[in-house]
């Protein structure tokens, strides 16, 4: 037992209480995201915006700056997604849930190539660009930046591109050395397969009210 405990959590014996206590309670705060928005709720901001600037925090001081880049552009995109998700289309209802469009297909396109080549840049300047893992982390963070953009849009493809990354981020870091974390995006798998269900179901019930309408 003791060393199936030194596998998982070992590494947290280098790290202050505090940074263990800030870790698990992002962790905490980034389920509660990730289910506000299984569940269409907009609670899913707020939440959001409490873990990811603790993980900003955290990723500056663990000099992780993929993690940290993606954590900061959460944090931005959630403000821009609380706007669009109260934002009312008319007088009686706010923006729905839909699926992206072909212009919105082109605009992610450019997002991941764009967050590719950004990324890359970034490694490169402060000499990061060092092993496999920083490759895994410039896909993973664009893989992200489509999904939080789509998300925030309210469109239904966001959770495929959750779904992916989280798989991705769960063995990235373990290895990395948060355990913690690498928990939470296996949890995010789950909600996320659940949540493209949820809202593919919403939107198929629109979908189909709005044609006996």
């Amino acid at each position: 037992m003791n060393h199936i405990f030194e596998f998982f959590f070992g590494q947290y014996s280098t790290y202050s209480t505090i940074d263990v206590v800030l870790e698990a309670t992002a962790v905490v705060f980034g389920f509660l995201s990730v289910w506000f928005s299984k569940q269409n709720k907009i609670w899913v901001f707020p939440t959001g915006m409490i873990s990811t600037a603790i993980f900003v925090y955290l990723l500056v001081k663990w000099e992780l700056l993929g993690d940290m880049m993606i954590n900061a552009y959460y944090f931005i995109m959630s403000v821009y997604g609380w706007y669009i998700w109260t934002r009312k289309v008319d007088e009686m209802h706010v923006t729905p849930i839909t699926r992206t469009t072909p212009k919105e297909k082109k605009i992610s396109t450019f997002i991941f190539i764009a967050t590719l080549a950004f990324v890359f840049i970034v490694y490169k300047t402060f000499d990061k660009w060092t092993s496999w893992v920083a490759y895994v982390d410039t896909v993973t963070t664009a893989i992200f930046f489509v999904g939080m953009w789509l998300m925030a849009r309210r469109k239904l493809e966001n959770w495929i591109f959750w779904i992916i990354g989280d798989i991705i981020s769960v063995p990235l870091y373990f290895y990395k050395g948060f355990t913690f974390t690498s928990l939470q995006y296996f949890g995010f798998t789950f909600i996320a397969i659940f949540g493209y269900l949820a809202w593919r179901k919403s939107l198929n019930k629109s979908v189909t009210l709005t044609q006996t309408v």
